[in-house]
């Protein structure tokens, strides 16, 4: 699909360690998956991780009491790491011990919705638009007492490291955005698309109804493991891979959130008043101004911007990296050396 220059379609965006540390990650040689660009601030090995994470922390954040993984050291570089839609914290975990073993403080939080974070109050709106999940991380940051960090992640993740880097570039050292510039407003999604971009944009359009909601919330599962398929054709994960994530998905704020995130991209979902500032400086798409680097599968699934319709919306020090070999839309778990290294090496511009 020919892609308009300004990239403001409503996308798909698909969403601790005990003692505050990994096991020991096996060291096994260099990793093929890498950035086909742009120098290294330091070369990575590829590790086999525990395959899990220790034991949660919470915290009392804003509005959200959130779980999170940890590893690293706690006086390292903080680094903080985003998923998105349908994933969970799981699409970090052979990616945080390599960012831990090279000397990191690794933050990896459960979204509003997900996991075991929850909200504090029943009468809070289930509200996923842009801004609030922002200044979910931001309370999460002055909660853990991280002044400053290298925020990173795809889908949702993406988006958000987006919004923190436009909104509160004093927060962000530098930023990692799998699939680019991912802002957008209800405004300017309401251009209609021809049908083949139509056609890959189908469960926004369910969930649009009461009766896709229903349907989300009784076949949960095997809708998520479907996406999965579509977005990442390529990645052969196993059964026991899916569950492990698919577990996050029985939060029960999960199924108002993931409605509320695509109705409010088409207009067709309210946002909370006291958000507008902040949404309006976001509908005039601002440049990323802290180094950044994006990031894109070769067969990610889902309908992406190439790199060139939202280059100009990073004016900091910036480059584009294209992962080969297969990799999808969930690119962290699918190249997570090449995920790592991204982080470290933007980390070293800033």
């Amino acid at each position: 699909m020919e892609q308009p220059d300004q990239f403001n379609l409503p996308r798909r965006q698909l969403f601790g360690v005990a003692a505050g540390v990994f096991a020991a990650a096996q060291l096994v040689g260099i990793g093929a998956a890498r950035a086909q660009s742009g120098a290294t601030a330091q070369s990575l090995p590829s590790a086999l991780g525990s395959g899990a994470f220790g034991a949660l922390k919470y915290v009392n954040a804003g509005l959200l009491n959130i779980a999170y993984a940890e590893a690293g050291p706690s006086d390292g570089p903080a680094v903080i790491l985003l998923h998105g839609w349908p994933y969970d914290i799981y699409s970090f975990v052979d990616a945080a011990p390599l960012l831990a073993s090279a000397g990191y403080h690794v933050v990896i939080p459960y979204l509003r919705g997900y996991g075991t974070t929850s909200f504090l109050s029943s009468a809070t709106m289930r509200n996923a638009q842009q801004s609030a999940v922002g200044l979910d991380i931001i309370a999460l940051m002055d909660a853990l007492k991280i002044q400053k960090a290298t925020v990173a992640g795809f889908d949702w993740g993406g988006r958000t490291a987006d919004v923190m880097a436009v909104l509160w570039p004093e927060r962000c050292k530098a930023i990692v955005s799998v699939s680019g510039y991912l802002i957008s407003s209800p405004a300017g999604n309401q251009t209609p698309l021809p049908p083949q971009a139509a056609c890959a944009f189908w469960y926004q359009y369910y969930f649009a109804t009461e009766l896709g909601k229903a349907g989300y919330a009784k076949y949960l599962d095997e809708f998520n493991k479907f996406i999965w398929h579509q977005a990442s054709p390529k990645w052969n994960f196993d059964d026991s891979t899916y569950s492990r994530t698919a577990a996050s998905f029985n939060n029960p704020d999960h199924v108002d959130i993931v409605m509320h995130d695509y109705r409010w991209r088409l207009g067709l979902a309210d946002g909370e008043r006291k958000y507008d500032d902040l949404e309006k400086r976001l509908a005039a798409l601002p440049s990323v101004t802290v180094p950044a680097i994006t990031m894109e599968g070769d067969s990610n699934g889902a309908i992406h911007a190439p790199s060139t319709a939202y280059r100009n919306r990073f004016a900091g020090k910036y480059e584009h990296r294209l992962i080969t070999g297969g990799v999808g839309h969930n690119l962290p778990q699918e190249a997570p050396q090449a995920f790592a290294q991204a982080v470290i090496d933007v980390d070293s511009w800033a």
